[in-house]
């Protein structure tokens, strides 16, 4: 069997210390995950845990990015070895796991995306190794390019974030502001004292141990404020919120904004 010779464009970003920007699709729209694949992000971060899109739809969208420059990760549910494996053998070439809240649970989505002796992951890649840059290497090859995102988003993650970020296989530790702000009881508020420093530390347990630091960004001036951080996963808007904030740079200006609430039906 040939040695891998391909490594994850993401991953090779990642070790020249360059910044990495997704996508984030939420909707069943193969058009959008093959536009979005071109337009110059890194990766597409669909999104299974807050959005209808379905197992099938996922693997629809690894066909129809193939050969584009964007890879297409997925962000599973649960960390269960089960929803790993049936996105990896779509054809992913990242997982991202939320509520990664204990070395237990970091542990096991480690192992979920590393085939035996490294790890759990069962065996069945068929549909995966016919749209994988290597085939014939298809279990090596996954096992040394696919990239683990865990998800720290909750307080008692960052009472146990030394052990979390120790973890073999872990590759990013990406925050989840959002939800780290209501876990922390702010109800979703980024300005707050307790939460920048939750992030903090968060932050210096990454560099501790090595991993890759993530976060979302909104706007190209978050973009630049956290990569001078030292972030360099960076999640950028859904398709729809683009595709809002676009429409409002054209219609605002001519004096045309979205029906007020009170004036639309309510079914």
């Amino acid at each position: 069997m040939p040695e891998p010779q391909w490594r994850n464009p993401v991953r090779a970003r990642l070790e020249a210390g360059d910044p990495v920007l997704a996508l984030t699709v939420t909707t069943n729209n193969l058009e959008v995950a093959a536009l979005g694949a071109s337009l110059g992000f890194d990766f597409l971060w669909v999104e299974m845990e807050h959005s209808p899109i379905t197992l099938e739809t996922l693997r629809n969208m690894v066909l129809a990015t193939r050969g584009l420059p964007a890879c297409v990760f997925a962000r599973v549910p649960v960390v269960e070895l089960w929803t790993a494996k049936r996105v990896l053998d779509q054809g992913v070439s990242g997982v991202i796991f939320p509520f990664t809240s204990t070395p237990e649970l970091a542990q096991r989505a480690a192992q979920a995306c590393k085939y035996p002796p490294r790890g759990l992951r069962g065996c069945g890649p068929g549909l995966a190794q016919s749209t994988w840059p290597e085939p014939e290497c298809y279990h090596d090859s996954a096992d040394r390019n696919v990239i683990v995102i865990a998800v720290i988003e909750e307080a008692r993650a960052v009472e146990r974030i030394d052990e979390i970020a120790a973890t073999p296989g872990i590759d990013v530790l990406f925050i989840g502001t959002a939800d780290l702000s209501f876990s922390l009881g702010l109800r979703g508020r980024q300005d707050e004292h307790l939460l920048n420093e939750a992030i903090d530390k968060i932050a210096a347990a990454a560099r501790r141990h090595g991993k890759y630091l993530g976060r979302p960004a909104r706007n190209a001036d978050q973009v630049a404020q956290y990569r001078e951080q030292g972030f360099q996963v960076l999640q950028c808007m859904t398709e729809l919120g683009f595709m809002t904030a676009g429409v409002k740079s054209l219609l605002e200006p001519v004096g045309i904004r979205p029906l007020a609430q009170e004036k639309r039906a309510l079914y």
